[in-house]
């Protein structure tokens, strides 16, 4: 049989009468058959479906309220442009580190902007006309004045302060080890939002004045096929990908964001200083919103492993476990920045899967140690909802006992004043500009780096990708005082509001966390650990299923190796197969139930677990709609009283005249009509659930050979071959009436209709061999209703 389509025509004839044609899919329509006054429901043979309806939680799409909050960037620029050291010993990768920072005074027109997401179009507004008040000094450690001064960090000055491996001047020959220091063969993926379109030439005038490796760049196309390829493991590759509101690889550039352009310039920069030969795949989702956020994370985890850093932020809420599993994909390390405006608990940094990111103040002189204290605008603190993960509650001094998850995990320099050198492009300019930039968007990127360069030492011993980060941070390197002291710098004083747990303290703390990394070592432990295993991720999901009705589902989770799969708090008769997840409950009772899904690897023992919410609808009866059905005696009548159920029916009939039957699908036929007007109930009873509905059709037979005073259709049956054209007509009648509404249903392909008058005229040039029954339906100006069913027959050639 051929496929059914739905169609609409509003046809106009000559006035006063119109006609609206509307042929509806087949689907709608059950088959015409034989029949009895009671007849059992037709079963169909399929292969085993999931009865119950799922609505996944970890998208990923949250509700409006939820999904269209803006996130913001993490970012602060200190209200002055500032000019980079220049010489030989600046622009060669690695010299420079010894040199002190430079010190620049704010000039007095700028002092007062706030520093916060502070662009260089706002900066340039308000230094306009204004001649350069900027005063540098490079003699001796700059001590940095809350009222108006700043010291700005160098990618060299940077990387020895937290001792990172010396980088060898660029284009010298590199051997595989000093590769891997540096990145090689590893992707960075930085999700914003909106657009920057200078983010290669920004790039390329950072590398060029700090003697960083150049990066090759492209746009990655729609059809670009996923996961990507391997990164290269000689060279840096600047790839920009446009994400969709689905998540899917974008033709068109997102719109421009003065805001968003900056901070990525800022992740893209700073990312590359700590891994410049790591491949960068900026992503930029559409909007700041909170679900096209998650979609460009989710478009990463499509195009292969690698390092996620997410600079921006948005409040926590009772939603944030139900996305975790975004952040599940294998082989990814998420980062994500605590926030810039003192305690407070901001997504994604705050999910138990994501590295949260804090900050500190720096202080380095180019000699020695660094030192430095919690900064004062970082982010952290104590998630109100999601509950603590079993790395947080290790021996680490500060850990133990936490009930819930509390952010920062790790921090590093992000005090604006002082920042580190940023090359930016106004908006609607083509000179870079050098500003001072901090925040935890800053922090954040160089940890991404990190991530990657020991990523990248873990594959020249053929060790697999860190993944998730924390259990071996909190559960290896942290886990003993040598170690510890080696891999991290402790923080120990700073503070960022009045509460119980808002100064910096000896071990864990929620504004730094573990501490600030002392990177060769850290390094060398990362890049030779077994990563600690990971527990399975459990996508939380709601649900919806009717009383009675047999229900299955399948428990969503993902684990590093084979899942053994349980339930809790389930009710009476639900049960889920261990080794596949599938749940099934025979006959589910109305109500609302929570249950908690668990995943157990089974060669590990640990287990994830979420909250399914199983919500199961009262039983309803069918629904049938009456009808006013006319037609004349003697002539073959028939209408559809097909019921609305969710299970099977089966049909009767009460008070039908002789000869009237119903069948399997609902369908009344009358071969031959009396005269007279009948009351006919068709009654429908749902076969699970016993329940009944029914409804009152008004039959009028007009004597034969008179024309009927109500609204009627007369529409012959058909006969035809299949490829031969075939041609019918459809009489509808409606004295008095305006305008009358006639509606097709089970219409197949290639079947056309037209009205002229008050007929309407079918044809179908290409028939398919099969057994149709169009459903007429009219009704008029007043009110009147009538249908009748067409059946079409094309037998083979």
């Amino acid at each position: 049989m051929a496929p059914c389509r739905t169609i609409r025509l509003n046809l106009f004839l000559a006035p006063p009468r119109w006609w609206a044609i509307t042929a509806l899919c087949a689907a709608a329509l059950s088959a015409c058959g034989g029949g009895s006054d009671t007849a059992a429901p037709s079963q169909a043979v399929a292969g085993p479906l999931a009865s119950g309806t799922t609505t996944l939680e970890n998208l990923v799409v949250l509700d409006d309220t939820v999904g269209s909050a803006v996130a913001q960037p993490q970012f602060h620029i200190a209200p002055v442009f500032v000019e980079p050291p220049q010489g030989p010993g600046v622009a060669v990768a690695g010299d420079g580190a010894q040199l002190p920072p430079v010190a620049s005074i704010l000039p007095p027109q700028t002092r007062s902007l706030s520093t916060r997401r502070l662009t260089p179009d706002e900066l340039l507004a308000a230094q306009r006309g204004q001649p350069s008040m900027e005063i540098t000094s490079q003699q001796g450690t700059p001590t940095p004045l809350a009222s108006g001064s700043i010291v700005t960090y160098t990618p060299a000055q940077v990387r020895a302060a937290y001792g990172f491996p010396g980088l060898a001047p660029y284009g010298s020959p590199l051997t595989p080890a000093q590769a891997a220091q540096m990145g090689a063969g590893q992707t960075i993926y930085v999700v914003n939002a909106y657009h920057n379109p200078n983010v290669a030439t920004e790039l390329a005038t950072f590398n060029q004045r700090f003697g960083l490796p150049n990066c090759t760049g492209r746009i990655l196309a729609p059809a670009a096929p996923l996961p990507m390829p391997a990164a290269s493991s000689t060279g840096c590759e600047l790839l920009v990908a446009y994400s969709d509101t689905s998540g899917q690889l974008a033709a068109r550039a997102p719109a421009y964001n003065a805001g968003w352009a900056t901070e990525i310039a800022l992740d893209v920069q700073w990312s590359h200083a700590i891994a410049p030969l790591a491949r960068i795949v900026l992503i930029e989702a559409p909007d700041a919103s909170t679900n096209s956020l998650l979609r460009a994370v989710q478009l990463a985890n499509a195009m292969g492993p690698g390092v996620l850093s997410m600079s921006f932020g948005t409040a926590e809420g009772s939603w944030t476990t139900s996305v975790d599993s975004v952040f599940g994909a294998s082989q990814m390390t998420y980062l994500a920045a605590t926030g810039d405006w003192g305690a407070g608990v901001l997504w994604p940094s705050v999910s138990s899967k994501v590295l949260a990111v804090g900050g500190t103040s720096l202080s380095y002189s180019g000699a020695g140690s660094r030192s430095e204290v919690a900064w004062s605008g970082t982010g952290g603190g104590i998630s109100a909802y999601v509950p603590a993960s079993a790395y947080q509650q290790s021996g680490v001094p500060g850990v133990g006992g936490l009930s819930r998850r509390t952010v920062a995990d790790v921090a590093m320099n992000a005090d604006p004043s002082t920042g580190h050198y940023l090359a930016v492009i106004p908006s609607g300019g083509t000179a870079v500009q050098w500003v001072s930039a901090g925040g935890t968007s800053l922090s954040s990127p160089m940890w991404a780096g990190l991530v990657a360069v020991a990523n990248a030492m873990r594959a020249q011993s053929a060790l697999a990708p860190l993944g998730s980060t924390q259990p071996m941070l909190y559960g290896k390197v942290a886990a003993t005082p040598t170690s510890y002291s080696r891999a991290f710098a402790d923080i120990t004083s700073g503070s960022h509001g009045s509460c119980a747990t808002c100064s910096a303290r000896a071990g864990f703390d929620e504004l730094t966390g573990l501490g600030t990394p002392n990177a060769t070592d850290l390094l060398s432990a990362l890049g030779a650990a077994t990563p600690a295993a990971v527990a399975p991720v459990v996508a939380a999901a709601t649900i919806s299923g009717d009383a009675g009705k047999a229900l299955s589902f399948t428990v969503s989770a993902t684990g590093s190796n084979p899942l053994s799969y349980s339930l809790a708090s389930a009710p009476a008769g639900m049960a889920v197969a261990a080794a596949t997840g599938i749940v099934t409950w025979t006959a589910p009772v109305a109500g609302s139930y929570a249950i908690t899904a668990r995943a157990t690897d089974t060669k590990t023992g640990l287990t994830g677990q979420a909250a399914y919410t199983v919500r199961i609808a009262p039983a309803q009866p069918p629904v049938v709609t009456g009808a006013s059905i006319s037609g004349t005696a003697n002539v073959a009548l028939s209408f559809s009283a097909a019921a609305t159920a969710p299970h099977p029916v089966s049909y009767s009939l009460v008070s039908a005249p002789s000869g009237m039957v119903i069948s399997t699908t609902g369908l009344v036929s009358w071969p031959k009509p009396v005269a007279g007007n009948y009351s006919v109930t068709v009654v429908a009873r749902d076969t699970a659930t016993g329940l009944s509905g029914s409804a009152v059709f008004t039959v009028k037979v007009a004597p034969a050979g008179t024309a009927g005073a109500d609204l009627a259709i007369t529409a012959a049956a058909v006969q035809g071959k299949a490829g031969v054209p075939l041609s019918a007509t459809i009489s509808v009648s409606a004295p008095g009436a305006t305008s009358v509404s006639v509606s097709l249903s089970g219409v197949p392909l290639g079947m056309v209709f037209t009205a002229q008058g008050s007929a309407i005229s079918m044809r179908w040039a290409q028939p398919v061999a099969g057994s149709y029954a169009l459903l007429v339906v009219a009704r008029d100006s007043l009110g009147r209703s009538a249908q009748a069913t067409m059946p079409v027959t094309i037998t083979a050639p």
